[in-house]
């Protein structure tokens, strides 16, 4: 099936695996964008159009009237952007792909593991919320329309330009040379962590598909670690002594107010995905990439180059504050 597909974005850290797969296997994709991504070089075989997402007259223009089988959004952050979205593209695709966040569930989560009915709702983060309700616009227009909506959930996706601990390259920086790194709460709370490559199996494999028209899908690794083990992985790869500075995630969000939402609002609570579902409609997703190997590839990328290991020295000195204050 050679499907037409439209990414929104297509650049990004989940978005480029997913580009990648998508032309792998021989579909038609364009990528609309800024063209301003400085993260990776255009991916061969797909058609680029400009645009900016956040402009519903950019986007109709750089489209003009074409038709797609798969439209899929992954720079969307606001209700006001699914409304245009939906006037867009109602009637002229079989399938609009919106890209939500495991961080719109319950804060504090109620049970686990999480499946795709857990509650929505997190007082902590605007983000997440924003995310909900967009959701909940796509589940009215779906049910009231039949527009042919299809909700996916991923959870904390990176590659290897991402480092995924607070303060990313400059976390590990400061575990080379020889510093404390801050790790939320007593650092035994669970995580997940899932490689793109691992989530492109699943998201491309939901593309097209008829029975996914409707639904709502998380996508995940299956493997669960400790924060601990999060920033130990790192720290072995990097050929660094791990020497953790244990602080209240609520002293953190206190003192370094830009990461406070997003740690109170996800990073915070222990999570366990059931990944279950969108197995059961793409049975190839199996996640073969495990962390040890993600962060061996990170510390890889990073050091190839010295112009990417990208130090953030007013955070390094919030770092040490904190230490010196809390730990």
């Amino acid at each position: 099936m050679n499907l037409r597909i439209l990414f929104i974005g297509g650049n990004g850290t989940i978005s480029g695996a997913s580009s990648e797969l998508a032309v792998q296997r021989g579909y038609d994709l364009t990528l609309l964008n800024r063209g301003r991504s400085s993260r990776r070089a255009p991916i061969a075989g797909t058609r680029h159009l400009t645009g900016d997402a956040e402009d519903a007259a950019s986007i109709a223009a750089a489209i003009g009237d074409e038709t797609f089988d798969v439209v899929a959004n992954f720079r969307s952050f606001s209700s006001e952007q699914v409304e245009r979205d939906i006037a867009l593209f109602e009637g002229r695709t079989r399938q609009y792909v919106y890209i939500s966040s495991a961080s719109a569930y319950q804060k504090p989560i109620g049970h686990l593991p999480i499946t795709e009915s857990t509650p929505l709702r997190n007082p902590f983060w605007q983000y997440s919320r924003d995310k909900i309700a967009g959701e909940e616009l796509l589940v009215a227009a779906y049910r009231e329309r039949g527009f042919p909506m299809t909700i996916v959930r991923p959870s904390h996706t990176y590659d290897r330009e991402r480092v995924p601990l607070l303060g990313g390259w400059t976390a590990v920086d400061r575990m080379r040379r020889g510093k404390p790194v801050v790790v939320h709460g007593d650092g035994t709370s669970l995580w997940t962590v899932t490689h793109t490559r691992d989530f492109a199996v699943a998201f491309v494999g939901l593309l097209g598909n008829d029975r996914a028209v409707g639904e709502v899908f998380q996508i995940t690794s299956d493997e669960v670690l400790t924060w601990n083990q999060i920033a130990e992985t790192i720290a072995t790869a990097a050929g660094a002594e791990f020497r953790p500075a244990h602080i209240a995630s609520d002293a953190i969000a206190r003192e370094l107010p830009d990461l406070g939402p997003g740690l109170l609002g996800d990073k915070a609570h222990s999570v366990i995905f059931d990944n279950s579902k969108v197995k059961s409609l793409v049975p190839e997703f199996r996640p073969a990439i495990p962390y040890w190997r993600g962060a061996r590839e990170m510390i890889a990328w990073h050091d190839a180059d010295p112009s990417r290991r990208v130090v953030d020295t007013a955070l390094d000195a919030d770092f040490d504050r904190l230490v010196e204050r809390y730990a």
